[in-house]
């Protein structure tokens, strides 16, 4: 992305931005996404495209880490690692959603990934932000126009995370609903930080499939409908919104 570029997805994305660099100065730097969504020149970022595609090595690589680093199973590692990228990978969507009505898309060819301190960092060469038509910004260079920002969340999911999911499937035999689950919770977890459960619940209806119906409300909360299996590793800890808890 040029620096013209940069400089406007970030006045696409301020109010997005601030909150993102709030979260890392309270979490200490570590941080899974970049504040400004736009990848630094620093080195070790992979393309997520790349991951993908068969014979997946890459892919198998960071399962094998995640197996290697909390001795679990290689289905088990791949749910977590996902439960990690995607995670990342989600929070500026749902957050762009809920703060303003303006959405990150990182498509999957530019999209970029590295291992962190937060498991991964997730970034993009470049960012399309989908808006409303009423938005003020509607038109300017770097948005997209939808009529329905839930729908665009949608087609982002299938286009640019259900690669991984069918990939970490065939890998490792995970089941998708067990990693739609927790993109559905990377949906609300954060959502949550700034408003009720209700309008996390809503935005997940509105999206509908893939993550639709994972979450139930549970007090000023959620529970999943499905187990990230961390509850399965040694001497693990239930989740506080595991569906087995």
């Amino acid at each position: 992305m040029t620096t013209t570029e940069t400089k406007e997805c970030g006045v696409l994305l301020d109010t997005l931005s601030s909150h993102l660099e709030g979260l890392a100065a309270e979490r200490g730097g570590v941080l899974g996404v970049l504040p400004g969504l736009v990848a630094d020149d620093s080195p070790g970022w992979t393309p997520a495209a790349a991951l993908v595609r068969e014979p997946y090595e890459g892919l198998l690589a960071l399962v094998d880490e995640t197996a290697a680093r909390w001795s679990a199973p290689r289905h088990v590692a791949a749910a977590l690692l996902w439960k990690t990228y995607g995670y990342w990978h989600t929070m500026p969507m749902a957050l762009g959603w809920g703060l303003g009505r303006r959405v990150p898309l990182m498509r999957l060819e530019d999209t970029l990934v590295r291992p962190s301190a937060a498991g991964v960092t997730v970034a993009a060469s470049r960012v399309t932000v989908a808006v409303l038509p009423g938005d003020p910004l509607a038109g300017a260079e770097g948005t997209v126009v939808v009529p329905d920002l839930a729908a665009a969340i949608r087609k982002a999911l299938l286009e640019s995370q259900y690669p991984f999911v069918r990939a970490l499937g065939t890998l490792t035999k995970v089941g998708e609903r067990t990693l739609w689950g927790s993109t559905a919770e990377a949906f609300a977890h954060p959502l949550l930080t700034i408003g009720p459960y209700a309008e996390a619940a809503r935005l997940l209806d509105e999206i509908g499939p893939p993550v639709a119906g994972l979450l139930t409300p549970e007090g000023d909360g959620y529970r999943r409908r499905t187990c990230c299996l961390w509850v399965t590793l040694p001497d693990a800890e239930v989740c506080s919104t595991c569906c087995v808890s």
